[in-house]
Formats: structure tokens, C-alpha cells, sequence
């Protein structure tokens, strides 16, 4: 008896021991980690919005939260989260647009996550990602600028994709062999826009709304 009660604190001992250690390593590698992805973002919003001085990051309440959601899923981006708003600010420290984190869960090889920026005239600035995991030499090829690029400066109520050939500043070029890639990154970006309108009518833009 004696021996089974001194081999379970042994095994305990151990266990507190290890426990600790990994906390401590957790604590070591969390704070370089969290820098690491806030320098990834902050690089990311420049990608979509390189005439910005500076990004302030956007407090929403729960009531606009909710409201932003009902928004976008009134228009049928149930999808679609927006992560994160910032606004983009000059050197003088006036808005000049808007950048967003979006989440979609339409991509063929799961999630998807991106940055977009909007002016604050509508005109879309463009998008960087931040994670995807489509199928190489397929839908990674969202990732290549002749495809993003289609997204950069164009004041569009709202994109869609074609394969035979875009012919307006709302159409886009769908990847070839990609096409749930290319829905997902277009209904993301529609999403984007979505969320623009509202944050612009809720007065977020202008300061009026939530607690930047």
C-alpha cells in the first residue's frame, strides 16, 4: 500500500512539475507570438490601404455588433464574420477609409481570412490575406495579384465572377478549376461592402457610432 501511495505522488509531483513548465513556456512564446501577428496585420492593412498614415481600431457595442450582423446576414453573408474594423487615417489624423479582418467559411479548403480596405468615397482599395488554405495551383492562386488586383480601386455596389471574360468594373475573372474559391473570396469582399454601407449609415466612419 505504502508503495502505490508513494508512486502516485511521484506521478503527481511529475505532472505538477511538467504542468508548470509548459506554463511557463506558454508564457514565454505567447508575448512573441501576439507581436508577430499584430506586425502581420498592421502590414496587412498597409497592403489594402498604403496611403494611410495610421490604423485606430474600431470598438463596436453589443447593440452595432448586433445589428451589423443582422446586416449581413439580411443580405445573405450568413457565411461572413467581420473580425476586426480600423479605421484608416491620414497624416493629419482625419479618416480617409475603412479596413477590415473578414473570416468566410465558403473556401473549398475550409476557412479563409483577409483584409480589405474601403475608402471613404466606396472605392475598394484592395485585399491581402492573412490565411488560406486552398488547393495549391488552384485556389492558392487567390493569392496571386492578377487575381486580387481585380478587387483594387474599383466603387461597385457589388462584385460577381464570370468565366467567359470580365467586362465590367463589378465582374471578375473566375480562377480557372477554382470556381468555390472564387465565390468565397467574392461573396468576402460583398460582405466587406456590406459592412461598409452600414458602418458608413451608422456613422462609424464619421465618429458618430461606437468608440473608436
Amino acid at each position: 500500500m505504502n508503495k502505490i501511495i508513494k508512486n502516485a505522488l511521484i506521478l503527481a509531483a511529475i505532472t505538477l512539475i511538467a504542468g508548470l513548465l509548459l506554463g511557463a513556456a506558454h508564457q514565454v512564446t505567447l508575448e512573441p507570438i501576439q507581436k508577430q501577428q499584430e506586425k502581420e496585420k498592421q502590414e496587412s492593412c498597409q497592403n489594402v490601404f498604403p496611403e494611410a498614415a495610421s490604423f485606430e481600431e474600431v470598438t463596436m457595442s453589443d447593440a452595432e455588433q448586433a445589428e451589423l450582423t443582422a446586416a449581413l446576414i439580411g443580405h445573405g453573408f450568413e457565411a461572413q464574420t467581420i473580425d476586426e474594423l480600423l479605421l484608416a487615417k491620414d497624416a493629419s489624423g482625419a479618416t480617409i477609409g475603412l479596413v477590415e479582418i473578414i473570416s468566410t467559411t465558403e473556401g473549398y479548403g475550409g476557412g479563409m481570412q483577409f483584409s480589405m480596405g474601403i475608402a471613404s468615397d466606396g472605392t475598394t482599395k484592395g485585399i491581402s490575406f492573412l490565411s488560406l488554405s486552398e488547393t495549391a495551383g488552384l485556389g492558392m492562386r487567390a493569392d496571386t495579384d492578377d487575381f486580387k488586383n481585380q478587387f483594387k480601386d474599383k466603387n461597385v455596389e457589388a462584385f460577381s465572377y464570370t468565366k467567359s471574360g470580365a467586362s465590367a468594373d463589378d465582374e471578375i475573372d473566375a480562377l480557372s478549376g477554382a470556381t468555390l474559391t472564387t465565390n468565397a473570396v467574392t461573396n468576402g469582399v460583398n460582405a466587406g461592402i456590406c459592412c461598409f454601407n452600414y458602418c458608413n449609415e451608422s456613422g462609424l466612419l464619421s465618429g458618430e457610432g461606437g468608440n473608436s
